[in-house]
């Protein structure tokens, strides 16, 4: 995930407000609190309170905030962030577009949500699997993306070697429609 972040090829510091859904224990608030701003707002979210206590020690940062409930119902007003990042998150949601709908509500517009998710290949059977949750095919969570307002963009993967193999999932860039 690192040189996701650190090479540029998701560029951070573009962002004022940034909400990590799905924090868990704070993987992806490191690579936010490494390559945003010093002043980007950064609120890590999260259905266990546990996983964020996990991830405020194991950060040891007083920037970021951290939020505990469902993401189906974020706590947020509509339109107060300019970036939301999801990892791995919605393959625990029956339907994607119950998460999707909420990121976007709370996402202002022209505003950028960077998805994780499981893909339907070899090695994301394997870890659905493992975590008991789902996969996704690419058309699938593209049409559920744009049924709540939210345009496909850039993909991206970690490295040549994931894009060669198709592995990592799905990364990419949805927009919300201005």
């Amino acid at each position: 995930m690192g040189k996701l972040f650190h090479s540029g090829r998701f560029d951070a510091r573009r962002f004022d407000r940034i909400l990590d859904v799905g924090s868990g224990a704070g993987q992806i608030i490191r690579h936010l609190l490494a390559t945003s701003r010093p002043d980007t707002e950064v609120v890590g979210f999260d259905l266990s309170w546990e996983m964020l206590k996990r991830a405020r020690e194991r950060l040891q940062s007083e920037r970021p905030v951290f939020v505990a409930a469902d993401m189906r119902a974020l706590p947020f007003r509509d339109n107060s962030f300019d970036c939301v990042t999801c990892g791995y998150v919605l393959e625990y949601l029956p339907d994607p577009r119950d998460g999707l709908r909420e990121f976007a509500r709370v996402l202002k517009p022209g505003g950028i949500i960077l998805l994780l998710a499981t893909e339907d290949s070899l090695s994301g059977l394997l870890t659905s699997h493992t975590w008991q949750c789902r996969t996704f095919n690419r058309e699938e969570l593209k049409v559920a993306a744009e049924d709540v307002g939210l345009k496909w963009g850039v993909v991206h993967w970690f490295t040549r070697f994931h894009q060669v193999l198709k592995l990592g999932g799905i990364l990419v860039e949805l927009e919300k429609q201005k």
